[in-house]
């Protein structure tokens, strides 16, 4: 196999493992707090009823209104995942953002030049010469 395929499965690889850390993170920590802040809402309860299922609601949480077989419209869930993504997005641009900062620093400077043109008749000279050995002019 190949060095490239190998170093991409691996990105695969973690990258679903980091999404579900991020998943949890928004979820578990992040959301609560905002949540409180915002009068004790919790945003993966957050839905609208377009149809009623078998039990006629209203329903308290988005559970109950599946069980009853409702169709809903789960908007505080789409806000975590909007959050999970951006996060997501956030750690990759830094990642890669570091990677390229990395590539630059490797790059080899210029060697020092070992000619220098003559002034008169344009030709290349050692750096060291002190006349050309085309028109024998001193440079």
């Amino acid at each position: 196999m190949r060095g490239n395929v190998v170093d991409m499965a691996v990105g695969i690889i973690i990258g679903g493992a980091f999404g579900t850390i991020v998943k949890s993170l928004v979820a578990d920590v992040i959301m609560p707090p905002v949540g409180l802040l915002l009068g004790g809402v919790d945003f993966s309860e957050l839905f609208v009823v377009l149809k009623e299922g078998a039990t006629a609601g209203p329903y308290a949480a988005l559970a109950m209104a599946k069980e009853a077989g409702a169709v809903t419209i789960n908007y505080g869930q789409f806000i975590n995942s909007v959050i999970s993504f951006l996060i997501v997005a956030f750690a990759v641009f830094l990642l890669i953002r570091s990677i390229n900062r990395m590539k630059r620093e490797e790059e080899v400077a210029p060697a020092e030049p070992t000619t220098k043109e003559c002034q008169k008749c344009f030709s290349n000279v050692p750096i060291k010469a002190t006349r050309c050995p085309n028109c024998t002019s001193d440079i």
